[in-house]
């Protein structure tokens, strides 16, 4: 069975996602991306432009600005809904690790 499109995200979304609770461009996203995340993740520029156009076609991003070659998006209501699904499915996912040592622990 095929995943549903943004059930869930990729780590390189999720930070997409997250650059853009405030205006941005693309080259933007891609510097800061690794500045928020200590160089643990980086995002290729083909990967974000395709994200970009994914997101703007799925309403969860908006483009803000086109001048010549630099765009700049901003999240939708729908795009700000999506991030905060996705860091509550991260936080359970940490509960249930805590959870499942903390069990195994006291054994």
């Amino acid at each position: 069975m095929p995943r549903a499109k943004f059930n869930t995200l990729t780590e390189q979304m999720f930070y997409v996602l997250l650059c853009l609770q405030r205006e941005c461009c693309g080259m933007d996203v891609l510097e800061q991306i690794p500045v928020m995340t200590g160089g643990r993740v980086h995002i290729g520029s083909g990967t974000l432009y395709d994200l970009l156009e994914q997101f703007t076609d799925a309403g969860l991003i908006r483009e803000t600005k086109h001048e010549g070659r630099r765009r700049s998006y901003v999240l939708t209501e729908a795009g700000a809904l999506m991030l905060q699904k996705e860091y509550g499915r991260l936080c359970a996912q940490v509960q249930d690790y805590q959870n499942y040592f903390e069990v195994r622990g006291n054994a």
